[in-house]
This record gives structure tokens, sequence and C-alpha cells, in this order.
């Protein structure tokens, strides 16, 4: 159905995208884009380590008084100008 895309479609694409957006905000878009990239990052490496160390640790017997969890702090990429935030994570409120 779809061919490849060669260089008059990418270029018509491109030319779409400037219309719509204006090439004022393409930079801004860009910025934030790879902000977002560099947090999925850094938090996909920070899940991958934590999973290991769950892994390598022995497990723990059950209490029955449970502690609350930690709270996380996503940390700022480097050259990245906003502050370091304090991440609220979801609990599990399903009754079981």
């Amino acid at each position: 159905m779809f061919g490849r895309l060669g260089a008059p479609e990418i270029i018509l694409i491109l030319v779409v995208i400037i219309l719509l957006f204006g090439a004022k905000k393409l930079p801004d878009m860009a910025r934030s884009l790879g902000k977002s990239a560099r947090i999925l990052k850094s938090e996909a490496k920070a899940m991958k380590t934590e999973g290991q160390d769950n892994a390598s640790a022995p497990a723990a017997p059950p209490h029955d008084d449970q502690q609350p969890p930690v709270q996380r702090t996503i940390q700022a990429a480097p050259g990245d100008v906003t502050s370091s935030r304090p991440v609220t994570e979801p609990t599990d409120t399903t009754k079981r």
C-alpha cells in the first residue's frame, strides 16, 4: 500500500510541518522533545538498575506494618536548566 519514502516525499512532509507549526515554533518543539527523550532515557535506566538491585537482593520476610514508599526524585539531565522535581508514584488501590 505504502511504498518507500523518497526525497520528494520527505521534502513535502517537511514543508507541510513548517506550514502547520511555523518556523519559530519548530526549535522549541525539538528542544522539548529532546528533554522528554532524556527524561525517558534516565527513568528507563533507573528502573533497569532498580530491577537489578531488587533481583540480587534477598527477599525480605513480609511485615504487617508496611512502610510508605520512599519518594523518588527525577534528576535533571546535564545541560537541563530545570531543577529536579519530586515524583509521586501511583499506589495500588484495588481490593483483592
